[in-house]
């Protein structure tokens, strides 16, 4: 029978003695306001009616209750909220049996745990993932899994957020049975195994949580030595531990630490995060049908090449790796192979794939004209503009007509690439980031005659690689690397100034980012850069303050990790220490530009990288490289390892605010006026309150 007459996300039918709750709120049944007032009220009809003795709650459609409403976020909840519908679920005076399928995750498995017995279909995956958005779980989460699987268990899961396969979970105890078939005719034989005692059932409430506190202070440890910066891993652990004594003030002190999570600013960086994601995906270009591609030429065998060979094949298209040589190409192919390798090790693939892969969807080739039945090419050769214009014109006689020619250079006019061909609305920018099959970003770069249905298929290519697709315009470097080349200049200065590598380096990671200014040169080659300045220095302004530093380690042969020496060691084992070389290059140019090194706080380092980097990216809204952003959150969250509780460059600088951002340059400007300049749209919001938060929502 419908529980009301009005529609409703959940219904309730009986069938014999057992009751039904279905759950339908397409398309992975969120738990929505609606959502929690019916299964509340259902809850209440059942146990209300005298000829129901068992109550079986299941999901309709592809998947049990996969977490909250996202379209919820942000806004005051409504009664009634879930912890209340979870409790009174509990407190049934009937059993209450949830059937899990598909994706049972936050708040739709805390749903279950309220259960008096949980069933699995094979397929099914639960988790509580809430620490990846600056909360924990908080309607019970934090204390019932621990009365169910003990206090390490708990830490692990709640803390990694990861997802659990079925037989995991049953070997945990999370659940108590995987059966097959369809939810509701499993549902209905749980029900008679219930009453005959073939499948027990007790609530949580009723059992206890073995203290640990060795395993709680450990976790605390490593939380302050890995993430010192997050918030709600800690809260997290204090909520776990008062899971040890009665459930009522457990569920008082997870509701009271859970309300302190959504009041931080981590919470609403990383919801910002979370939503970047997939904002990105809306481009102009979304109703263009993407041209079909199962087979990928990859020309270039290095490390950028290989890696982008590697994520191709992991998605399951067919790759064929063009280098000069006979040498070049076995030394690629040695590298994928490491690639899968590790992909196995990892367990993100088997070793019987791995090697179907390598027998059957990777073939090598020294002639380009192999090229000429593939759907898509990308070139991943060295950053020389002739020698990517001569691999085009090569391209454009040989590749099928519809074929997908793209670049992968990281700052090259890519207007001028598609000019030297006779179909410049095929060519696009394909910017991977290193390790290609590692790393989520991909710029999708739109040249000024790309078509539309190229700039789909990048896009579309991006999700079959499980990337995150960014449209950028084209420019020097493009989103990413041209906001990088402009604060990587304040780093310079400020090493020069006085502030070592180092220093700037661990400054930057304190901040929150994974790597530091420094660290990532090495790591992406400190080659490319100077190759960028080589070519730039016809263009420099003669007013502009330069710093030969780098260049001078470049001279030496050093360009970071590949080499095993640049403003690091790299050796064999063991950790990268400072470079004392590159010491005494920094003080031999300071000497020759007679400056006195001066003091830098780690505070004033970040101030300065920061609002150098907000800058930049302010113009590059103007100019209309980004069209939003939340763009260039997203390709410094996925692409430059931008702290995500801190939501991205643009989210951070609504709050420090435009008006303390003007401050700032103004300031810095009085030592350097050509390179601190305040963007027009910056100047423009701090007079008016403008935020980026809400140009996102103009655009």
């Amino acid at each position: 029978m419908d529980m009301t007459a009005d529609p409703s996300p959940v219904t309730l039918e009986i069938v014999g003695a057992t009751a039904l709750i279905i759950i339908d709120n397409p398309p992975v049944n969120a738990a929505s306001h609606a959502v929690r007032a019916g299964l509340a009220e259902a809850v209440a009809k059942a146990e209300a009616d005298d000829a129901v003795d068992v109550i079986a709650v299941y999901g309709a459609g592809r998947t049990f209750i996969a977490g909250a409403d996202i379209r919820e976020f942000g806004k005051p909840s409504k009664d009634p909220i879930l912890p209340q519908v979870i409790n009174g679920m509990e407190a049934c005076s009937k059993p209450v049996v949830t059937i899990l399928h598909g994706t049972a995750l936050g708040g739709g498995f805390e749903v279950a745990l309220g259960a008096h017995a949980r069933v699995a279909l094979p397929s099914a995956q639960v988790g509580l993932p809430e620490i990846t958005l600056g909360i924990f779980p908080g309607a019970g989460g934090t204390q019932r899994v621990p009365r169910l699987i003990g206090i390490p268990a708990a830490l692990e899961m709640i803390l990694s957020g990861r997802r659990i396969g079925a037989d995991e979970a049953l070997k945990m105890g999370l659940i108590d049975r995987i059966d097959e078939g369809e939810p509701r005719e499993v549902a209905l034989r749980v029900a008679e195994d219930i009453r005959a005692g073939r499948l027990a059932t007790r609530k949580c409430s009723d059992l206890a949580t073995t203290p640990d506190d060795a395993a709680l202070e450990a976790a605390t440890a490593d939380i302050k030595r890995k993430q010192p910066n997050l918030f709600s891993p800690l809260k997290a652990v204090e909520a776990i531990a008062a899971s040890t004594g009665p459930l009522e003030a457990g569920l008082k002190l997870e509701r009271a630490l859970f309300m302190q999570c959504i009041d931080s600013p981590q919470r609403a960086g990383l919801i910002h995060a979370f939503f970047a994601e997939r904002a990105v995906a809306k481009i102009p270009e979304k109703d263009a049908t993407p041209r079909e591609i199962a087979s990928v030429g990859v020309i270039g065998g290095g490390t950028m090449g290989s890696g982008i060979a590697t994520a191709a094949l992991l998605s399951g298209l067919s790759v064929t790796l063009a280098e000069r040589d006979a040498d070049a190409l076995s030394r690629g192919r040695g590298t994928i192979e490491k690639n899968l390798a590790q992909a196995v090790k990892r367990g993100k693939l088997t070793e019987e794939k791995r090697e179907a892969i390598l027998a059957d969807k990777l073939s090598t080739t020294t002639e380009l004209a192999d090229f000429g039945g593939v759907d898509l090419v990308i070139e991943a050769v060295f950053e020389d503009m002739e020698v990517k214009k001569d691999i085009f014109r090569q391209l454009d006689a040989i590749a099928k007509p519809g074929a997908v020619l793209a670049t992968n250079t990281s700052y090259l006019d890519i207007d001028e690439i598609a000019a030297v061909t006779a179909r410049p609305a095929d060519v696009i920018g394909l910017h991977f980031f290193s390790p290609a099959h590692i790393m989520r970003l991909l710029e999708v770069v739109v040249a000024d005659k790309t078509a539309p249905e190229v700039v789909a298929t990048g896009f579309a290519l991006a999700k079959r690689l499980r990337k995150v697709g960014v449209r950028a315009g084209v420019c020097d470097g493009f989103i990413g690397n041209r906001i990088l080349s402009h604060y990587k200049k304040v780093a310079d200065y400020l090493m020069m100034d006085g502030a070592s590598p180092e220093q700037i380096d661990r400054a930057v990671t304190g901040f929150g980012f994974a790597m530091g200014p420094f660290a990532v040169s090495d790591l992406a080659g400190l080659d490319i850069g100077w190759a960028a300045r080589k070519r730039q220095a016809a263009t420099r302004p003669p007013e502009e303050r330069y710093i030969p530093i780098a260049d001078r380690i470049c001279e030496n042969g050093w360009f970071g990790r590949k080499t095993g020496q640049g403003f690091y060691l790299y050796p064999d084992e063991g950790k990268p220490t400072p470079n004392p070389e590159v010491a005494k290059i920094i003080e031999a140019e300071r000497a020759k530009a007679g400056i006195t090194p001066r003091d830098f706080s780690d505070d004033e380092i970040v101030s300065r990288f920061m609002t150098a980097m907000i800058a930049e990216a302010v113009r590059v809204l103007e100019d209309g490289i980004a069209r939003r952003p939340i763009d260039i959150d997203a390709v410094y969250l996925f692409g430059y390892g931008f702290p995500r509780f801190r939501g991205g460059p643009m989210h951070y600088a609504d709050t420090l605010g435009a008006a303390e951002l003007v401050r700032r340059i103004e300031t810095y400007a009085k030592e350097d006026a050509h390179y601190w300049q305040v963007p027009q749209m910056l100047r423009d919001m701090a007079v008016s309150g403008g935020t980026f938060a809400a140009l996102n929502e103009e655009r």
